[in-house]
Order: C-alpha cells, then structure tokens, then sequence
C-alpha cells in the first residue's frame, strides 16, 4: 500500500496539528504565515541532481547540471555506456563519475518506491554509493511527497530549531532527532515550517 502523499490538505493540517501542541511552532506560523506546498519530480534524473550538486554553489550546481543534461548523460544507459573523460568533460569530478555510476547500476525500482515504507524508500537509497541519508530524506520528502520525513542533519534546520526553541547552540543530528521525536506523524510538515522560519531570520533558504 502506497504512503500518504503530502498535498495542501495535508499541509494545512499538519499545520493545524503541531500549532495545537507546540505554542513554539504556533508563534511561528502567526509571523510567517501558511506553509507553501513544494513538490519536486520523481526519478533517476532527480537523485543524479542531487549527486552533481553535492559540495558545490547553486550556481555552480546549475550550470554543470545543464552540461550533464546537454551531453544525455542524465539517464542510466547513457551514463554506463559513457567513458570516463566524456562524464568528466561535462564538469563531473572523479567521485560523482564513479558516484553516478553506482547509482546507474544501481537497479533501484522507482516505480516501486512509493509503495515502500519511510524506512524502506531511505534504506534502499542509502545502500547506492554517494547516496547519504539526507539526500535519501530529502527525496523521500519532495518526491515522494512523506509526511513524516526529518532530514535531521541539515544545518539550516538545525539552526531553525535553536532559534525558536531558545536552544544554547545548534543541535546534533541526534539530539534534533530527540527534539522532533513528539512532532510525529508530521515531521515532514515541521520540516518545512523550520525551513520557513530559517528565510525569515536569515533572509536566505535553506533548501
């Protein structure tokens, strides 16, 4: 059975749910507002992006992107039937050649992935060398559309939470996952109202 697939319905009540048992969070959403629905595509493409744009700038991410999608080497079959200067010569460095290699023989089912578990989708993620847990949970949440997704080493989120939470310093990954263990099932919903709350202190997005 497939998972339930955040929408604005979802949204506005899982918007509704943690207000009522978080005033934190309650404060926060009278200052920025409804929460905005951000969906991204399904697929092979979508997980390379996230590949080609690891330890780069956006800018830097977009541009190289743009070669990779020029030269068709954004699929599977292409990318295996390429040599390694055709995938470098596109701005790939030596590990994200051999990182979009695992991931192109890989065999991941993608049609198969929304009817798996949170756990399953991220395990089956993680296993693909170059694939980390928050890309996995990153994917699990916009393209999958996962209610209850906590991508809890990301920064920005971390330094959300210590700022509306009057935390002394930013939380490890483990201590945020303890800190949103009572937001569940909505996790993915406090995710983004963090990330929200991120732009509005920082004046900058976090993902």
């Amino acid at each position: 059975m497939a998972e339930q697939v955040l929408d604005v319905d979802l949204l506005l009540e899982g918007s509704d749910w943690l207000a009522q048992r978080e005033p934190r969070f309650a404060h926060a959403l009278t200052i920025i507002g409804p929460l905005e629905l951000r969906r991204d595509v399904e697929g092979f493409p979508r997980l390379l992006s996230a590949i080609v744009s690891q330890q780069v700038s956006t800018a830097s991410a977009r541009a190289i992107w743009a070669r990779v999608e020029g030269a068709g080497l954004h699929l599977p079959q292409s990318i295996l039937a390429a040599t390694d200067d055709e995938m470098r010569a596109v701005g790939l460095s030596r590990p994200k050649v051999k990182y979009a290699r695992a991931l192109a023989a890989s065999g991941i089912d993608f049609e198969a992935l929304p009817h798996l578990t949170d756990t399953e989708v991220i395990d089956r993620l993680v296993a693909v060398s170059g694939i980390g847990r928050w890309t996995a949970e990153i994917y699990a949440m916009f393209s999958l559309g996962r209610v209850d997704v906590l991508p809890a080493a990301d920064l920005a989120l971390q330094e959300a939470a210590r700022d509306l939470f009057g935390l002394e310093s930013r939380p490890t990954e483990k201590a945020f996952r303890a800190l949103a263990a009572p937001w569940q099932p909505w996790r993915s919903v406090a995710s983004t109202l963090l990330w929200r709350w991120y732009r509005e202190v920082k004046g900058r997005a976090g993902v």
